[in-house]
């Protein structure tokens, strides 16, 4: 039985000005409005008749110009003179439909607008699947789903999440779906369809909090491919045995790409190329195909195959696995831009 969506958290996307500051314009406005009008009929009230008492008093001011732009005119306070008609045809007249426009543009702004992208959001979060989480959008997060955008994937297939306004209202800019929470929460993960994502992102930015996602987004998806950055060398294995299926360790990787510059000076440049979109050439991953089953690794036409995985373990290419390609295979090679990018 599927759990309800949105019962604690609702996907977001970009919005504009705050509440307060849009709301607060309108109000200004009208008062505006109203305050040039009440203040040009104060001004010109001999032009105006009392039938009641025959005296134009401010209250009867105020009265007269809210009746009339109101459109509601009980006729007991008219303008008799040319210039006080004038004045009314051509300015108050005008004031009248900027503030009815006013008023149906804050019922729609937030009334209809709200509630229809509340209940278009709720749709977007119900049929989330084959998406991609990335929990944790600073530095290292935020240069993440840069890099997926740019390797072509489409932003309203990235849901992020984060504690952070500011760091969600970036997500948003970049065209992400976006919810602000604790990700080690199972209700949150539940709420972004965790067991539907093609894969989860962690850079929660302590390597604690990433483990724990980790281990509760291992608990509600079982199959789930789970991506996540640790900075401390000890934390790599209870990464891995929360669920990680890739672990990362920022301070390692550079430290091994120190060392191979010490080798020569154009390695570590190859290995940033490798693992850049804009390199020249790029690692990709793919399953074995049927024609392929049975030639070595080196005969494969599509790149350069340098790794292949069978029943979850690495092979080289100078390994005797590579010599005959099994059906389940899953292929690491090295392709040109262009075919990475097809």
């Amino acid at each position: 039985m599927s759990q309800p969506v949105g019962r604690y958290h609702t996907l977001k996307r970009r919005s504009g000005l705050p509440l307060w500051v849009s709301i607060g314009w309108r109000v200004v406005a009208v008062l505006a409005l109203l305050g040039l009008a009440i203040g040009v009929h104060w001004f010109d009230r001999a032009g105006l008749r009392d039938n009641y008492d025959g005296e134009i008093s401010f209250l009867d001011v105020v009265y007269f110009t809210m009746i009339s732009i109101t459109t509601t005119g009980y006729g007991d306070i008219a303008p008799v003179t040319t210039q006080a008609r004038m004045f009314d045809a051509l300015v108050v007249t005008p004031i009248r439909v900027f503030v009815v426009l006013l008023f149906i543009g804050t019922t729609y702004d937030f009334v209809l607008k709200r509630s229809w992208e509340k209940w278009r959001m709720a749709s977007i979060q119900r049929k989330l699947t084959n998406h991609i989480v990335v929990a944790g959008f600073g530095r290292t997060g935020s240069e993440a789903v840069d890099e997926l955008i740019a390797r072509g994937e489409a932003p309203a297939s990235i849901v992020v999440v984060d504690g952070d306004p500011e760091r969600l209202a970036r997500a948003e800019a970049c065209g992400c779906n976006v919810i602000q929470g604790d990700a080690t929460r199972d209700e949150l993960l539940t709420d972004v369809r965790i067991a539907d994502a093609r894969t989860l992102i962690v850079a929660a930015g302590r390597d604690d909090t990433s483990i724990l996602i980790t281990l509760t987004a291992r608990h509600l998806a079982p199959d789930l491919s789970i991506s996540v950055i640790v900075k401390a060398e000890d934390n790599e294995f209870p990464a891995r045995a929360a669920g990680a299926n890739t672990v990362i360790n920022p301070v390692s990787f550079a430290g091994l790409l120190l060392a191979s510059s010490c080798s020569g000076q154009h390695i570590a440049d190859y290995m940033m190329d490798l693992a850049s979109i804009d390199g020249r050439v790029q690692l990709a991953e793919r399953r074995v195909r049927d024609e392929e089953v049975g030639q070595p690794l080196s005969a494969i036409t599509t790149g350069l195959g340098v790794r292949l995985y069978r029943d979850g373990k690495p092979f080289s290419f100078a390994e005797p696995e590579a010599k005959a390609l099994v059906t389940g295979d899953v292929i690491v090679e090295i392709v040109p831009r262009r075919m990475a990018s097809a």
